[in-house]
């Protein structure tokens, strides 16, 4: 996994682009944010957005794995409606019959690896059906809990997939306001963050909604804290998540400067002074 350290970037510094970012045949007709990409194998993390009435009805598979998290408005694939914050997960070979969005959407997309579209009929069989996730409405359901006993209290977590054969976790955070930690953290995996509501303060600034990060292994971060409470989509790659602490706490600023860890090419975009509420 060869993809920059990204932490923080406010996406909407990011242009949309044409579908082209991801190649012929895989999402034409729709825009793309391309948030990091791995050069060595093409697995990438985007926004697509999917404008009113798209169609596509090409019963097809794809050569990789797609994850994906409605933002807004509602995506159709095959049967399944995804509304905003429906998630999926369709594991390379996975046979899908068609998709659409009639009021237009707004998805993140994770891709394990540069994707290409086959024809279903001519796809050879076999995909793992053991990593099928097929539908979660993150909107419905409770909250737990199950954190490091060294985790502040005051959040909430609803797993979405835990994947039986690679170990990768994707979970939604919750966390109450005025919530604050005191310990620097790091994790043996990857972690990669976007921020759909709230506000969240940490040592290299204050990140709004439409914050996104990914952040290598062994990589200390934190500590973190809240005015307004927030939510936020996680996911590991490289095996579930484990955390280790510092022993020592830290001192905790509610005002940090924004200091934020970019490659040059996204350091170099125009700065983003637009409303802190729109996560896209």
């Amino acid at each position: 996994m060869d993809r920059p350290f990204i932490e923080f970037m406010q996406v909407q510094r990011l242009p949309w682009t044409g579908e082209a970012a991801l190649g012929p045949g895989v999402r034409d007709g729709a825009r793309i944010r391309l948030l990091s990409v791995d050069p060595s194998d093409g697995g990438c993390s985007l926004m697509i957005q999917y404008p009113p009435g798209w169609r596509r009805d090409r019963s097809e598979v794809l050569t990789a794995d797609e994850e994906f998290f409605v933002v807004s408005g509602t995506l159709t694939i095959g049967d399944q409606v995804y509304g905003r914050y429906g998630y999926g997960h369709l594991p390379a070979g996975h046979h899908r019959h068609g998709m659409s969005s009639s009021e237009g959407a707004v998805v993140l997309t994770f891709f394990s690896a540069h994707p290409e579209s086959r024809e279903a009929s001519s796809h050879a069989a076999g995909w793992q059906e053991e990593r099928l996730v097929a539908h979660v409405d993150a909107l419905a359901g409770e909250w737990g809990g199950n954190f490091h006993p060294q985790f502040p209290p005051g959040a909430g977590r609803k797993w979405l997939r835990r994947d039986p054969v690679t170990g990768d976790d994707t979970w939604i955070l919750g966390t109450m306001p005025i919530r604050s930690g005191r310990r620097a953290e790091k994790h043996p995996v990857v972690e990669e963050m976007y921020l759909l509501s709230g506000e969240l303060h940490g040592h290299l600034g204050v990140m709004r909604p439409g914050a996104y990060f990914w952040r290598p292994p062994e990589e200390w971060h934190g500590p973190f804290g809240s005015l307004t409470g927030n939510v936020l989509l996680f996911r590991t790659v490289g095996g579930p998540l484990t955390t280790e602490y510092r022993e020592e706490e830290t001192e905790f600023s509610w005002f940090p400067p924004d200091r934020p860890i970019l490659p040059p090419e996204l350091d170099s975009l125009p700065q983003w002074s637009g409303c802190s509420c729109t996560a896209y």
